[in-house]
């Protein structure tokens, strides 16, 4: 494979290119050179409209159907929706039939997307089918490709189990994600406790849910020490909790998911139940501090919380359908909608080191991981702009900016038409 990319704007800060208009040509998946015009007839050249390359993005959380919920969404057309939104890298979640918490489910995951263009990374099941009694076999799944362990959105409820889950992953250096929620204080709780659930009727999860469970495992953290990730925080104490524990050196890392930066829980009001998610939308002021703790560093990157759901479990009445939506298509327009261009950029390759997934710098001798971009162009997300087989978005009728072109990785190439 041999690609010649045109004036394009490059967005590193770890190369001595970033900011600068160049041409980069590509040849057997490598970086073979960058000039300010390169000639190459034999090379296939593409051009776009004000492009713009950086490193490939990475999603920390996303879920397919496959194995077992193929109706939902199979992995080679998610790989594939992935691929066109800009991704070239993803951790797939452990919310399967049968879960990911063995070494032979791990690799089937890596087997089924060998020869795609986007890398799968498996989340490994903390605990033995996600239902949090015994710790799953964490260091077999390590020793085949397993890049965290998570029970996906179901939360550690025994402190004593995640207390012998972060001593024992220390051992490998692994990665334990704990999602913050307490399930007690929660109860039944479908939205956010606030005003808008009391006005809809709707039964609430207050944010003292999530942070008293962060709370909890900072606590555990600071006394077992290994590295803990916190997914999807979605209120403004959570990030002030996460800013004092780094501040203390603690090794905690955390994500936001994009609908929570940029729906609040004003939107309620029409029952739809694609934005019944989990964490739940919040307030424009928790919305307000999710944005600045990503500007500050504090939130370590974004992820799309891509999660298709069948119709059945998600078109029903609020109260019984499904948490969750579909996100890969709509996180870059979304996202930069409400931040500038490298603070979009950091967001959504931040979690690389954090998840020890390889980082490849825009310099020459280097391997070609690039997501292909335009920062301009303003758009509406709508049902035509859904790629997944499921379409449970709760991104439909926002404003988006800019436009993703493609990928290059794994020397391949994906380019959208």
């Amino acid at each position: 494979m041999d690609i010649l990319l045109k004036s394009a704007t490059i967005i590193d800060p770890a190369s001595k290119h970033h900011g600068k208009k160049r041409d980069i040509l590509i040849k057997d998946g490598v970086i073979q050179k960058i000039a300010t015009s390169i000639s190459d007839t034999k090379s296939t050249t593409l051009s776009f409209k004000n492009l713009h390359v950086s490193q490939g993005w990475f999603d920390p959380s996303v879920s397919f159907g496959e194995p077992g919920y193929e109706e939902r969404e199979t992995l080679e057309n998610g790989l594939q929706t992935a691929a066109q939104s800009g991704y070239t890298a993803v951790a797939v979640n452990a919310n399967t039939q049968p879960v990911t918490d063995s070494k032979s489910q791990v690799k089937f995951l890596k087997t089924k997307a060998y020869h795609s263009p986007v890398t799968v990374y498996p989340i490994g099941a903390l605990t033995t089918k996600s239902e949090g009694v015994d710790l799953a076999e964490l260091y077999d799944m390590h020793s085949e490709g397993a890049i965290a362990f998570y029970d996906y959105k179901k939360p550690v409820q025994n402190p004593n189990l995640l207390k012998i889950a972060l001593q024992y992953a220390q051992n490998f250096d692994g990665l334990v994600q704990s999602f913050p929620f307490e399930k007690a204080v929660a109860t039944k709780g479908v939205v956010n406790e606030e005003e808008n659930s009391t006005k809809l009727g709707l039964k609430g999860i207050p944010a003292l849910s999530e942070e008293l469970q962060i709370t909890r495992d900072l606590y555990l953290l600071e006394y077992t020490g290994g590295k803990l990730h916190i997914p999807t925080i979605s209120t403004e104490k959570s990030v002030k909790l996460i800013k004092e524990a780094k501040k203390k050196g603690l090794e905690v890392t955390c994500s936001v998911a994009v609908h929570n930066l940029c729906l609040t829980d004003d939107v309620l009001d029409s029952f739809d139940t694609s934005y019944k998610l989990l964490p739940p939308l919040r307030t424009q002021k928790d919305r307000k501090a999710l944005l600045k703790g990503l500007a500050d560093g504090i939130i370590d990157g974004i992820t799309s919380d891509h999660n298709p759901i069948d119709v059945e479990n998600k078109r029903t009445e609020f109260d019984h359908a499904y948490f969750g939506s579909i996100g890969l298509e709509s996180c870059f327009g979304a996202i930069l909608s409400e931040t500038d261009l490298e603070t979009a950029i950091k967001g959504l390759t931040g979690l690389k080191k954090v998840f020890g997934v390889e980082e490849h710098p825009i310099e020459e001798g280097q391997k070609a991981n690039l997501t292909l971009f335009s920062p301009k162009g303003d758009w509406v997300f709508s049902e035509e702009s859904i790629l997944s087989t499921s379409k449970n978005a709760s991104l439909v009728g926002y404003p988006m900016q800019g436009n993703v072109y493609g990928i290059v990785n794994q020397n391949q190439w994906v380019v959208n038409e």
